[in-house]
């Protein structure tokens, strides 16, 4: 099985300081297959770890997994996810991320903490844990855009040449990206603190899962369409290019999904579940359906008669 990675370049008529042919934020030198093989298996190794997402993986399994006598094991998986993916980077040669360091550091430390703690602290780490790490990475992400440094960048640059690490418009789209999953993470830790500062319940379905969860999915589908679009655009593709219909489209059938977990939880009344669910439906339905083309009118005046034509 044969892959090459093809790199595009500046074709001869445009402009040096524009990226071509691809979206800052996505891979310029990414594996291609030919003669309609697959990908090699370290091409799809490349593609899965060179992911932001990838990056934010341990916060989300310590988000799931945390909770009351589940400090050392949501902490242990955590700080074992983000090693391995730290170590999984480091084979591949792949440049030290800002994010992934960040990931180490803060679940050693919360490891370190949780196997020494008083039984005090313990309870306060399994009624406030969620949320320290949910500022914790606001803080983090924050930080990565005040120094300049967005941590989509890191991810951005191992595929995109050189040449344009520096140019406005890549720094720009990184920028755009970091600053929406900030505000996907100060949602959720809004949220969370919410649910349990002021309703003194850590499961509330609402504070606890669906108001953190859903800018979430928001973000990370923001973060496939945005370049997909650059793309499309760049490449002389405007027509075909995703359209912000498109996007929402991505995002509605997870209205549905929260009636059906308002229905089977009872996060409130069987009405508001069976709204969700049909909302969401509608407007999948409706965004997922291409708008119908404009019918083409004729001149009558455009029309040339042929004086010799048949039934004259």
């Amino acid at each position: 099985m044969v892959a090459e990675a093809r790199v595009v370049r500046p074709s001869d008529g445009q402009a040096g300081g524009e990226i071509p042919g691809g979206s800052p934020g996505r891979a310029y030198a990414r594996p291609v297959a030919t003669d309609g093989e697959a990908p090699t298996r370290r091409a799809l190794i490349d593609t899965i770890l060179g992911n932001p997402l990838v990056g934010l993986s341990p916060w989300i399994l310590y988000s799931i997994v945390e909770g009351e006598g589940r400090l050392e094991l949501s902490a242990a998986l955590a700080l074992g996810l983000a090693v391995a993916i730290l170590c999984l980077n480091w084979l591949r040669g792949s440049a030290p991320k800002m994010l992934e360091y960040s990931d180490v550091v803060y679940f050693a430390g919360l490891a370190i903490v949780v196997a020494f703690a008083s039984p005090g602290t313990r309870r306060w780490l399994e009624l406030w844990g969620g949320e320290v790490a949910n500022i914790a990475l606001v803080v983090i992400v924050l930080g990565t855009i005040v120094v300049r440094r967005p941590f989509t960048l890191a991810y951005a640059k191992e595929d995109v040449p050189e040449e344009y690490w520096d140019t406005p418009e890549f720094l720009r789209v990184n920028y755009l990206i970091s600053w929406v999953w900030a505000v996907a993470f100060i949602i959720e830790a809004a949220s969370g603190l919410y649910g349990d500062a002021v309703l003194h319940n850590d499961n509330n379905i609402w504070t606890g899962w669906i108001i953190q969860t859903f800018p979430m999915i928001v973000a990370a589908q923001f973060t496939i369409w945005y370049p997909n679009r650059l793309d499309a655009v760049r490449e002389g593709r405007a027509e075909s290019a995703p359209t912000v219909r498109d996007f929402l489209a991505t995002v509605t059938p997870w209205i549905t999904v929260i009636g059906i977990l308002v229905l089977s939880i009872g996060g409130g009344p069987e009405w508001l579940g069976i709204a969700f669910i049909v909302l969401g439906i509608a407007l999948t339905k409706v965004l997922s359906s291409k708008p119908r083309s404009a019918v083409a009118v004729v001149d009558p005046a455009a029309i040339a008669v042929d004086p010799a034509a048949p039934g004259d």
